[in-house]
């Protein structure tokens, strides 16, 4: 479960001096990483925001070379199908691609995150609603996100997706919004 903001800025605090002092040291094994992991940046970290349950995360989940697991568990909260108040572990790939987009946007702004993990209960609730949801969707394994910003347009942050060359990428320009996932590398929409 998350903390309070009061102890997730502590953390980010003691996170960020100890990300400075080893940032150098990691530089080597960092390297070797994808290429969407190196647009991630040598500190990944993730800024999102969630509209329908009011919601914010701005943390550190990836330093010197190794995943900050408490980190990951605010995160997989955070994704959660909250129609249902069900978590799942997010693939670590995916947030990573979270990451390496954002980060290529060159924007402090938060992603506003529409969906993250579903349930097959809600994904069929969904589907129900609307034909672009897939039955087998990758939001079900934790797998992928719907995400969107005010300040970037639908194109521009499917071509930084597109950049990243790790994953699905769907362009949903009437419902304002990019679909990102760890799956293959494949592209759609107009």
């Amino acid at each position: 479960m998350m903390g309070t903001s009061t102890d997730i800025l502590s953390r980010r605090k003691l996170l960020g001096a100890f990300a400075a002092v080893a940032m150098i040291p990691a530089a080597p094994h960092f390297a070797k990483a994808a290429s969407y992991n190196k647009g991630a940046g040598n500190i990944r970290k993730v800024n999102l925001r969630n509209q329908r349950t009011g919601e914010s995360l701005n943390t550190i989940y990836w330093i010197e070379g190794k995943y900050v697991e408490p980190a990951l568990e605010e995160i997989n909260y955070f994704m959660r199908d909250w129609r249902q108040n069900a978590v799942r572990n997010m693939d670590r790939r995916n947030v990573d691609l979270i990451a390496a987009t954002h980060n290529l946007l060159q924007t402090d702004e938060p992603f506003l995150v529409l969906s993250g993990y579903r349930t097959a209960r809600t994904n069929n609730m969904l589907r129900g609603r609307s034909r672009g949801v897939a039955k087998s969707s990758y939001h079900i394994k934790g797998m992928a996100a719907d995400l969107r910003l005010g300040s970037r347009s639908v194109s521009q942050i499917s071509k930084a997706g597109l950049a990243c060359n790790a994953g699905g990428v769907g362009k949903y320009y009437r419902s304002n919004f990019v679909h990102l996932d760890c799956g293959p590398v494949r592209t759609w929409g107009g």
